[in-house]
């Protein structure tokens, strides 16, 4: 990783090799620099610079060997996920976004492209997390892609310097949170023992959420098989809308318990309301391309049907 930023960095600079100490050598240098040379980030557009950071960065955590909750989330879940927010988007305008979880920024990144690609729609974007090396990894490939985002490097559980946004997407962390003094304040604490974090990042998520913004996570599928579910249900019965749970194709899985699905939640306020009839379903295998076509046009008509402004 060290080396991944060291490079990020020296494209930052528009390719230049910084010699500290002598370390490189000149020659090393120049090695490095023609291969910096045959780099052309400056016609290239955010989305190619992305998927280029993200090869590289795939090579990293299999090399260091990253830790689960370090790993970056699959091209495959961030673009179905930016799917489903270009959907959003299209019923409710966003203009900024949050990630209490950004690790390398992939997934940010991935629904910051899409909707300014695809809907013509900027995004000022906002990430959190407390690893500072994941988070210098998010800060150059922002700044390769030229991203509006500002990073902040602390625990999202505590309170965040972050205004309200319109969005938040997180690939979240599963776990118990260790720190039982900061969970005071959360009504989705556990009633004894630790607390589970994804449940934590869910209640701060939307916290910071604009009334009748949308926040989309990417969560463990067994959400609701838990002693915690009465909780987590009340709270959220009590500040937000559970407009949605999606499970994700099994394949993209080791194992049924490390599967994951979407849960798509709309704070109450604005012209917010409860969706008929909850999007619920499974997506159909990648390989599947007319049944999963057939699936996000169910989506859209969910959408039309339920997102639409009441009179």
């Amino acid at each position: 990783m060290d080396a991944f930023l060291e490079n990020a960095e020296n494209l930052v600079d528009g390719g230049k090799v910084r010699i500290e100490d002598g370390v490189p050598d000149q020659a090393t240098a120049d090695k490095v620099s023609a291969l910096y040379a045959k780099i052309d980030l400056a016609s290239a557009d955010p989305e190619t610079i992305r998927k280029f950071l993200q090869l590289a960065l795939l090579k990293v955590m299999r090399q260091d060997q990253f830790q689960a909750n370090h790993q970056m989330t699959p091209d495959t879940l961030g673009l179905l996920m930016a799917a489903l927010v270009e959907r959003l988007a299209r019923h409710q305008t966003p203009q900024s976004v949050l990630d209490l979880a950004v690790g390398v920024g992939n997934l940010l990144y991935t629904v910051m492209n899409r909707l300014k690609q695809d809907l013509g729609q900027p995004l000022q974007g906002f990430g959190i997390d407390n690893d500072e090396t994941m988070l210098a990894a998010a800060s150059v490939s922002a700044e390769l892609q030229k991203q509006p985002v500002t990073l902040l490097h602390q625990d999202a559980i505590q309170a965040l310097d972050v205004p309200l946004v319109d969005l938040v997407v997180s690939d979240l962390p599963v776990g118990y949170y260790p720190l039982d003094a900061n969970t005071t304040n959360y009504r989705t604490r556990a009633q004894e023992g630790h607390s589970y974090v994804h449940h934590l990042m869910i209640e701060q998520a939307t916290n910071y959420l604009a009334p009748g913004g949308f926040g989309l996570f990417l969560v463990p599928s067994s959400l609701f098989k838990t002693k915690e579910t009465k909780g987590l249900v009340e709270w959220i019965q009590s500040v937000a809308y559970l407009q949605g749970l999606v499970n994700l194709p099994s394949e993209l899985f080791a194992s049924p318990q490390a599967a994951k699905s979407i849960l798509l939640l709309q704070r109450h306020g604005a012209d917010s309301h409860q969706a008929a009839k909850v999007l619920l379903g499974t997506f159909p295998s990648f390989k599947d391309q007319s049944g999963f076509k057939k699936f996000m046009a169910e989506v859209d008509q969910w959408m039309a049907t339920n997102l639409t402004h009441e009179s």
